[in-house]
């Protein structure tokens, strides 16, 4: 790492070291925080859910190749997003409520918005993916705002094509900021939580951005750090978990 980088010498250290670590001011700041924001696939959910459709599609090996180049930063998200989406041409919308339906979320997920919405927070989600599932999450989760791509239905069955501008990394940093206007805060005072090179720029423009069992382009610009069995942690991170022991 560079010597002169003591918070890219922390990360690096801690990860050789297998511990989970996110770094921040401490007091007023994190106390300041006050939304946050998920990615969903591989951090809400757990699973990719393109990849999903596309076994259903009997396209599976094509699409999780297109998947994999995309969220490692090794293709343009746009046109590897429309690239999968072709592939899934014909597929009936049945498909997408059996998937909709039956969505696995990751450890501790549910029980971390729960808390969250609990002491206050406002929570959102801006996903690469689509609006047919991210609606479904807002219901079930109690999101507050959701953004994603809405895939073109016609007569029951997809077209292979997205309905208005595709939400890619680009997108995402933007939502910070629309959030932060909406909410009328800083986008100091959010949180951002992600797992690829799609959300690398929400990390960046977010006041505190967390890098959950990432790929590597994304741990190198965000603040820190958490394990896939560790989600929870970011209770820890706000400080929520000490206001409860100062309570007792």
């Amino acid at each position: 790492c560079d010597e002169n980088d003591g918070k890219s010498c922390l990360k690096m250290d801690c990860e050789k070291l297998g511990l989970d670590v996110v770094i921040q001011d401490v007091g007023r700041s994190r106390k300041e925080k006050r939304l946050i924001v998920y990615d969903m696939d591989m951090t809400i959910v757990d699973c990719e859910i393109i990849n999903k459709l596309a076994g259903f599609a009997g396209v599976d090996e094509q699409v999780r190749a297109i998947t994999e180049k995309a969220m490692n930063g090794e293709m343009d998200f746009k046109e590897s997003l429309r690239q999968r989406v072709r592939l899934l041409k014909g597929m009936p919308e049945s498909t997408l409520q059996e998937i909709a339906s039956d969505l696995r979320l990751t450890p501790g997920s549910e029980e971390l918005l729960h808390h969250l919405k609990q002491v206050g927070y406002k929570i959102a989600l801006i996903s690469g993916g689509f609006t047919y599932f991210t609606d479904v999450l807002k219901q079930r989760l109690g999101f507050d705002y959701a953004f994603a791509n809405e895939l073109e239905i016609k007569d029951g069955l997809l077209t292979g094509e997205i309905r208005g501008d595709i939400i890619d990394a680009e997108a995402k940093g933007r939502i910070i900021y629309k959030l932060a206007d909406l909410e009328k805060i800083s986008p100091d005072s959010i949180v951002a939580v992600g797992d690829g090179a799609n959300d690398c720029l929400m990390i960046r423009n977010a006041g505190l951005g967390v890098a959950f069992n990432a790929k590597e382009v994304l741990k190198k610009v965000s603040d820190g750090s958490l394990s896939r069995e560790n989600l929870l942690g970011l209770l820890n991170v706000l400080g929520l978990v000490e206001e409860e022991k100062e309570r007792l």
